[in-house]
């Protein structure tokens, strides 16, 4: 069974910083694109960043461009979103998916396996 535990969450100020995890078991993801998604109350689930198994290609969606970092640690089975900069509107849970793909991609259902989330909160 494939299980993926976010961490990492938590309450920040405005301009603070988080570092999300999310540990992989059950799938070796090493081959896989790992993707991070947020979603807040009453809204879609929201794309945040994708990268390939490689890192050779990243996308983020525009509203985290330039302040949030994705990587990942195939040994480790793990991947990291480093959020800096953060803001109110960034008030969301948190998810990491798994997609067996090869190429990222920014919509939900291309996405295998989910976390249960991890809540953000940043305060004004």
């Amino acid at each position: 069974q494939v299980q993926l535990v976010e961490s990492g969450g938590g309450l920040v100020q405005a301009g603070g910083s988080l570092r999300l995890s999310c540990a992989v078991s059950g799938r070796t993801v090493s081959r896989d694109v790992m993707g991070w998604f947020r979603q807040a109350p009453g809204k879609e689930r929201m794309f945040v960043a994708a990268i390939s198994w490689s890192g050779g290609s990243i996308y983020y969606g525009d509203s985290v461009k330039g302040r949030f970092t994705i990587s990942r640690d195939n040994a480790k089975n793990t991947v990291y979103l480093q959020m800096n900069s953060l803001k109110p509107e960034d008030t969301a849970v948190y998810y990491c998916a798994v997609d067996v793909g090869i190429v990222p991609h920014r919509t939900t259902a291309s996405y295998d396996y989910w976390g249960q989330g991890t809540q953000v909160t940043v305060s004004s």
